[in-house]
């Protein structure tokens, strides 16, 4: 019950980020998410998409470093109060969240967040006892 987040080294110059997304868009790679941290030099783009192998494989055809790391993918109500229950349920499970990022669907009501932790297993059975349930790479390729 994870998904695969590529993530690519990129220099923080003005048009690198564009170069970066034409180039799979060129491609027909479809974006799901995308976050950056940014250091002085270089950032740190994570991205899902539809296709990991296709997209993985153009990005280091056209010479990006990349890496993919699996990651939580959650699907909550889309209200007040709902990222909060399932980031207490991980803390008291003593799961720590090392860093997060939200996107969306067309599915009226529903909110997403890709969760990186270290165990993984231990966080999806975390929140499966507690009626939360990450999506999978199919489920996410669908939205």
């Amino acid at each position: 019950m994870t998904v695969k987040q590529i993530s690519v080294f990129l220099e923080n110059k003005p048009g690198k980020l564009a170069d970066f997304t034409d180039v799979l868009s060129a491609q027909g790679v479809d974006m799901r998410a995308l976050s950056i941290a940014e250091a002085s030099d270089f950032g740190i783009v994570r991205i899902i998409v539809d296709d990991v192998y296709n997209a993985s494989t153009v990005l280091k055809d056209a010479g990006y470093i990349c890496s993919i790391t699996k990651v939580l993918a959650i699907e909550m109500p889309d209200e007040p109060g709902a990222l909060s229950r399932i980031i207490r349920v991980l803390g008291n499970a003593g799961v720590n969240v090392e860093y997060m990022y939200a996107f969306t669907s067309s599915k009226k009501g529903r909110a997403y967040m890709i969760i990186r932790v270290a165990d993984n297993e231990k966080a999806i059975d975390v929140l499966k006892s507690c009626g939360i349930r990450p999506i999978c790479q199919d489920e996410l390729s669908e939205l």
